[in-house]
């Protein structure tokens, strides 16, 4: 029967995996700043210090260390959207919108906050081809699968409308994410809490006026 016990990992093996770290967070700088196409190696090595032949021994080439710099980017999104914060985490209204608070403000750190990890994602990446452009597609998709989810939940839960049309429903949702982060390339200086707060409000409330 083979042990549970995890093996230590070694000295060597610890600074291995912090270098490989430090290469992707710099290729994640360079790309972001500089753009893909217009980023090299060389641009990559040298802001670490390092040489050619060490970054060879942890990445075949550019395009090979871009698909882990957009992986990580997309597994801390999908990172937020676990625990309490999964599709089937809460039992009521009140939860649910505490709930999508909590979402959209690890949402805003990750895409909004330092707005490369969202100019990277989807406008850069989608540029560099075919292959990347579908990953991204294909991302996106998966993240309205995974709203839909939230959506089903409180339906069948009874927080929600009976007659909700959840798979439209959370693509209009997804969209208002979606919309809110190019909105916030193209001006930094919208307020992210307002914005999420705005969303929300949508979300819960409609757009119609209201009279007490």
């Amino acid at each position: 029967m083979e042990s549970d016990i995890q093996q230590p990992v070694s000295r060597a093996e610890r600074k291995k995996q912090e270098l490989r770290r430090e290469i992707i967070d710099a290729a994640f700088a360079c790309f972001a700043d500089q753009g893909y196409h217009a980023t090299g190696i060389a641009d990559i090595a040298a802001r670490l210090g390092i040489g050619h032949g060490t970054f060879y021994r942890y990445f075949d080439n550019k395009r090979d260390i871009v698909e882990h710099v957009v992986t990580d980017i997309i597994e801390r999104i999908v990172g937020t959207l676990t625990a309490e914060n999964a599709p089937d985490a809460v039992s009521t209204l009140a939860d649910y919108r505490t709930q999508s608070a909590r979402i959209g403000e690890g949402l805003s750190r990750i895409l909004l906050e330092d707005p490369r990890a969202a100019r990277l994602l989807l406008v850069e990446a989608a540029g560099i081809d075919k292959q990347m452009a579908d990953r991204v597609l294909g991302f996106i998709e998966f993240a309205t699968t995974l709203t839909a989810a939230y959506l089903t939940h409180g339906v069948e839960l009874g927080y929600l409308r009976a007659d909700l049309d959840v798979d439209n429903s959370a693509r209009a949702i997804n969209g208002m994410v979606l919309g809110s982060t190019i909105a916030s390339l193209q001006n930094p200086d919208i307020d992210h809490r307002q914005m999420s707060e705005a969303i929300r409000v949508v979300m819960y409330d409609g757009i119609s006026a209201r009279s007490d």
